[in-house]
This record gives structure tokens, C-alpha cells and sequence, in this order.
């Protein structure tokens, strides 16, 4: 665990009410779609309060590309249909769907009705977009750097 915590990873942080989870998603028609149902708590909370914030980043280090999008919004949880359902998953694990897990193929073939399966929906109200990309330095002198050492 530690050697994983060291990475420079992106961590996610919520305060003031909901919990923190990574999602697939789309981005169609204005807004955010992710595919959720009873194996969650996600619905339940939406339920009982659809004020949701989602942020979308991306950081490589190597090339010193930092960006995200942060969405603010009240959520919805609509009927699930699958032509969206393809649109999603094949965006995460290609168009061959005789490759995918059998669990994907579940979520979108089995009966909405019967599995529970539903689309949340984040049309964001608040939508915010910030490239903080930079140049990277010779990697010795970003690591002394980081180090708190003098570069030459």
C-alpha cells in the first residue's frame, strides 16, 4: 500500500455530504451520463439529495499535461437504455463487445426492470474547465527540487 500511496497519483476529495467514487462516464447532449443501479448507493443518495459535484482530470507528470473539468449540478436517475449503454462502454473497452467482460455485457443486455439498472444524469448548472499543464524540467533537477535540494 505504501509504495502504491507514493505514486503521484490524483486523489479525489468531497466534503459536506457525498461519498467519493470513480465512475465511467459519457459526455452527450450537455451532460454527464454514468450507469448506476441497486449495487450501489449511489441512487439511494441521489434520492435523497441530487446536489452532486464530478470532476474529470487528467495528470502525466512526463509531460507535464494537468487538466480538469469540475461539474456542480443537481443530478436525475433515468430510465437506462442501451444504444447510450454501447455509446459508454465501448468508449472504455472498445467497440468489440466479444472482448468485454461478461459483467458489461450484463449491465447492458439484462432487463432494466429486473436488474435495476438506471442512467444518472448530471446536466451540470456550474461547469468549470482548467488546463494547468506546465514544461517539464531535466527530471534530476525537478527531483531535487522536490527534494528540497538546490538545482544547478
Amino acid at each position: 500500500m505504501d509504495a502504491f500511496l507514493a505514486q503521484p497519483l490524483t486523489a479525489r476529495i468531497a466534503t459536506a455530504g457525498p461519498t467519493v467514487r470513480p465512475v465511467w462516464y459519457l459526455w452527450e447532449d450537455g451532460a454527464f451520463w454514468t450507469l448506476t443501479g441497486p449495487w450501489s448507493r449511489l441512487p439511494r443518495q441521489v434520492t435523497a439529495d441530487p446536489a452532486v459535484a464530478l470532476v474529470v482530470d487528467a495528470c502525466d507528470l512526463s509531460t507535464g499535461l494537468v487538466r480538469q473539468v469540475i461539474a456542480r449540478g443537481s443530478a436525475e436517475l433515468l430510465p437506462f437504455d442501451i444504444p447510450r449503454g454501447r455509446r459508454k462502454l465501448s468508449r472504455y473497452l472498445g467497440p468489440d463487445e466479444a472482448r468485454w467482460d461478461a459483467r458489461f455485457t450484463r449491465y447492458l443486455y439484462s432487463d432494466p426492470s429486473s436488474s435495476g439498472s438506471v442512467w444518472l444524469r448530471l446536466r451540470p448548472e456550474r461547469l468549470t474547465a482548467k488546463d494547468l499543464s506546465y514544461r517539464p524540467g531535466p527530471a534530476q533537477a525537478g527531483t531535487e527540487a522536490a527534494a528540497g535540494g538546490a538545482a544547478d
